[in-house]
């Protein structure tokens, strides 16, 4: 059975607006039990424990992990954990060296949640960096304009990936209500599916 479970990125939360756009179509279409989003931790070692938790629950089979921003970093150690497909929404790329920077304290933009970002945290970030990459496993969203991450940087580590690149949006990647039913379609949750539960 088809399930989606959609990865939030850094500070953001199953609250962020592709999360709701998502949760919101597969409810259109019946299927509101098959989107999961949860809560990430802060801690990269704790949210991967709370991914795989939730994979296990699930099962590997016919669920796609969709990550966006750092949930494409925790969605791609997810599926070459697991075997599942991804699909990555402008995702960091070893993304210990974009948030290095930004040790220190930190508010989550939706959760008003308070805390400090360690060396650590990079530590554990480096940890779940796969050895290799399946490519087929993945099909890359990306936006040239994204103003957080250097596109290329995506483009370049998934190669062999299907790949969609789009000139201009942002890091919030503007497209993803349009590409929406296709990313579903993919998923094996698109109109068929909601179709045949009725």
């Amino acid at each position: 059975m088809p399930h989606l479970l959609y990865l939030h990125g850094f500070n953001s939360s199953p609250a962020s607006i592709k999360a709701r756009q998502t949760a919101a179509s597969l409810a259109e279409r019946g299927l509101a039990d098959r989107f999961h989003a949860p809560a990430l931790p802060y801690s990269p070692a704790a949210a991967a424990g709370l991914i795989a938790a939730e994979i296990e629950r699930l099962g590997p089979a016919g669920l796609t992990v969709v990550g966006s921003s750092l949930g494409g970093f925790y969605a791609t150690w997810a599926a070459e954990r697991y075997g599942c497909a991804a699909v990555l929404i402008n995702p960091a790329v070893r993304p210990h060296r974009l948030l290095a920077p930004l040790l220190g304290p930190q508010r989550n933009l939706y959760t008003d949640q308070a805390y400090v970002l360690t060396e650590r945290h990079m530590d554990e970030l480096i940890a779940l960096e796969p050895a290799a990459l399946h490519p087929e496993r993945y099909w890359l969203l990306a936006e040239t304009a994204d103003e957080t991450l250097d596109y290329r940087d995506a483009v370049a580590y998934y190669a062999g990936s299907r790949q969609t690149v789009i000139e201009g949006g942002d890091h919030g990647f503007q497209s993803w209500q349009r590409l929406l039913p296709e990313v579903l379609e993919h998923a094996g949750l698109g109109a068929a599916d909601a179709d045949s539960i009725h």
